[in-house]
């Protein structure tokens, strides 16, 4: 695979003045999210209960799959060492899907911790396909390595089809992928509070990311033990990709969006740029699920739709600038 390594800058520090203004802004944007909605929850009686029982929910799903979607990005990013990977470009959400739609098939009555486990086994496999295949194949070009992953996953992604089809639950499927935060609801969601958990252990063995980011040679060369790291990355993937696909869908870009936009102005040390990672994707699912449910009041447009056409605008500026750069 080829390595596309820009300049580092120095590592910055953990806490600065303008994380806590970043900070400050999400907190913002949460504060919208909350009260934006066709519900009155101020002029009628069951207001304050539809605001516990829809509108904090639904906001605390934005910041928890905001920022795993991100974080998976950033450490597939770092493991595959190219810039134009994330979960949605290498497969590894049409794997969620079809395991989904699999055990949706075999027991129609399974639990959502059932789907969620399920989702996350197929996952972890797809993405270690992609990640076999990078290993036996030379790719020559960076921009070879996210084309390859999207015809993979166009694969899995057409079988998934061909089986809904045969099923009569290709409607279902598709309303699946349609990442939206609509169905979020108290009860319904407390399962992604999992991704939480991968967030602090990506953040307690993000020194060894970076380290595998550098490639099996040197990694091993200092002592790292190469392919458990990448067993560990794969995993903390395959669950956060997971239980958001179960319980969110799809949710395109995101991964590829944030970690650029970060080591643009931070460079490319993982441990001091989780932080903005996290506040960035927070922000940008927000700002997207924002924009889907007042465009056209009192209906919403799937959160996927906006990111996956911010998402387009952001990798052909990616693809611009990396051949100026040469």
């Amino acid at each position: 695979m080829t390595t596309t390594t820009p300049a580092v800058k120095p590592k910055g520090r953990l806490l600065e003045p303008k994380l806590l203004l970043g900070i400050l802004g999400v907190l913002v944007l949460l504060g919208f999210s909350l009260f934006t909605g066709v519900y009155d929850i101020f002029g009628t009686d069951d207001g304050t209960a539809m605001f516990a029982i829809t509108r904090i929910p639904r906001t605390i799903a934005l910041v928890l799959a905001g920022a795993a979607m991100a974080m998976s990005g950033l450490v597939m990013q770092l493991l595959t060492q190219n810039r134009f990977v994330e979960p949605t470009t290498t497969g590894t959400t049409e794997w969620a899907g079809l395991g989904l739609l699999t055990v949706l098939i075999i027991n129609p009555e399974a639990s959502l911790l059932a789907k969620m486990t399920v989702a996350i086994i197929f996952a972890f496999i797809g993405t270690m396909v992609f990640f076999l295949f990078l290993q036996r194949v030379s790719l020559k070009a960076s921009l070879t390595v996210p084309i390859v992953g999207i015809m993979l996953g166009a694969v899995v992604g057409a079988f998934s089809s061909f089986i809904a089809l045969q099923t009569d639950m290709l409607q279902s499927l598709g309303i699946w992928f349609a990442g939206s935060f609509t169905s979020v609801i108290r009860g319904q969601y407390e399962v992604l509070w999992i991704v939480a958990i991968v967030a602090i252990a990506i953040f307690i063995v993000a020194d060894r990311f970076t380290v595998a980011g550098l490639g099996e040679e040197i990694a091993t060369n200092v002592g790292l033990n190469y392919r458990q790291v990448m067993l560990l990355g794969t995993g903390l993937i395959a669950i956060a990709t997971g239980v958001v696909t179960v319980v969110i869908g799809n949710l395109p870009f995101l991964g590829l969006i944030v970690p650029n936009i970060v080591s643009m102005f931070r460079g490319d040390d993982l441990r001091s740029n989780l932080p903005w990672v996290c506040l960035l994707g927070i922000a940008i699912t927000t700002v997207c699920d924002l924009i889907g449910r007042t465009i056209i009041m009192p209906f919403e447009v799937p959160v996927s739709l906006i990111l996956g056409v911010l998402g387009a605008v952001v990798f052909i500026t990616l693809l611009l600038r990396q051949r100026k750069l040469g």
